[in-house]
């Protein structure tokens, strides 16, 4: 939360809007201050007990009403697009709520020694996972299985990824270790009771009244909350028009791409850079049998081969009919040459999701100065009791 001290900015950990707080600096630097709320002097309405550990991993806002954690990400979304872009959102966005608990499928956690866990906000101190309520108990379980087989064993594991699909059927978990491993080390840490050998897991999404398969590796990207991830891919797929073209950017394993394909019968060309994503969104593309193109290249790389592409005779070749294009880009938004690569294509739609609204601003600023407008936007609640959320803006060409 922000406050000021003088002419210095605060973000306050542990505050609510409308609070009068104590708080302790922490860290200070030329332009802004850290501060921890250490006694709250008039509460809001809107508190409640945190979690154990509030500093923990995904807990941060744990000490706000749900309602209200809402509200506070929609003021956030359309803050940043009046500060950072410069720009009046249509309406009031709309924050699609989650189960605040065990929404979590994928999670990157540390062990050390015999523990195991996420890390408190601002350091590298183990925190344990199960306080935080993102996991699901038995996911929690079999963490402290591995945790226990890493110990028996004398293992130096540091990191460990995990994955699991929606029902929770299939667990699979990836290890990092600074020194290669025994395979047998390996195998008796990977092998404990609720994970799964291979290294996918696979979800059956129904939507609208239509299977979609999606296989996915351990270390491939893919959208975290279990409950939200079907209203996420259908409102994504209903901007696509019918038996429309797609150009999907970013697009991991395919989810976005093949929805578009399957839901909406839509021609999509799907581009994907990481090498375990895109072996996941070829297997995907050929599974919907909709005859997806599916590339693996960098963004920027694949936008500069459609501006320089030329015929046999030398001449430019024309720009692919595209109608609409969906980008899904890392925390970072896109770069500059992705972003002018996109604008040339002059699609009549373009279709953002992003997990950090202040890059998604800053993109809009330019999608907007490149000749569009801001149709719709709404965001989805994909990390309750933490800052982040998700959003999704909708570009019409304004000829369109």
């Amino acid at each position: 939360m922000v406050g000021r001290a003088g002419r210095r900015v605060v973000l306050v950990t542990g505050a609510i809007p409308g609070e009068r707080v104590i708080a302790r600096l922490e860290r200070v630097t030329r332009s802004v201050a850290f501060a921890t709320t250490v006694r709250v002097e008039a509460a809001s309405p809107d508190r409640r007990p945190a979690f154990d550990d509030p500093r923990c991993g995904g807990c941060t806002y744990s000490h706000i009403a749900y309602p209200r954690q809402l509200s506070i990400k929609s003021e956030v979304i359309a803050d940043a697009f009046a500060r950072i872009g410069r720009l009046e959102l249509p309406g009031t966005v709309t924050v699609a709520a989650s189960p605040e608990r065990g929404y979590r499928m994928r999670a990157r956690l540390h062990l050390r020694g015999r523990r195991i866990g996420f890390f408190r906000e601002g350091t590298h101190e183990i925190c344990d996972a199960r306080l935080s309520h993102q996991l699901l108990p038995e996911t929690c379980d079999t963490l402290d299985r591995i945790a226990a087989a890493a110990a028996s064993l004398g293992d130096t594991t540091r990191e460990i990824d995990l994955s699991e699909n929606v029902a929770a059927t299939e667990r699979v978990a990836h290890i990092e270790a600074p020194q290669p491993m025994d395979p047998r080390s390996v195998h008796g840490i990977t092998s404990v009771p609720g994970l799964t050998a291979a290294p996918y897991v696979t979800d059956v999404l129904t939507v609208r009244g239509r299977p979609l398969s999606l296989r996915r590796h351990v270390l491939a990207f893919f959208q975290g909350n279990r409950y939200l991830l079907r209203d996420l891919v259908a409102h994504v797929a209903e901007q696509v028009p019918a038996g429309g073209s797609v150009l999907d950017l970013y697009a991991g394993v395919g989810v976005f791409a093949v929805a578009a394909a399957v839901l909406r019968d839509a021609h999509v060309h799907a581009v994907e850079g990481a090498r375990v994503a895109a072996e996941d969104l070829r297997a995907n593309g050929a599974a919907a049998g909709k005859g997806m193109t599916t590339i693996r290249a960098d963004v920027e790389a694949y936008l500069a081969g459609v501006r320089d592409s030329r015929d046999r005779a030398g001449r430019p070749s024309p720009q692919p009919l595209v109608e609409t294009v969906i980008v899904d880009p890392p925390r970072t938004g896109l770069s500059r040459e992705a972003l002018d690569g996109v604008l040339r294509l002059r699609t009549p739609r373009i279709v953002y999701v992003s997990c950090d609204v202040a890059t998604l601003a800053r993109d809009s600023r330019v999608i907007v100065d490149g000749g569009y407008r801001v149709d719709r936007a709404d965001a989805f609640d994909l990390f309750p009791n933490t800052p982040h959320v998700e959003t999704v803006v909708v570009f019409q060409g304004r000829a369109h």
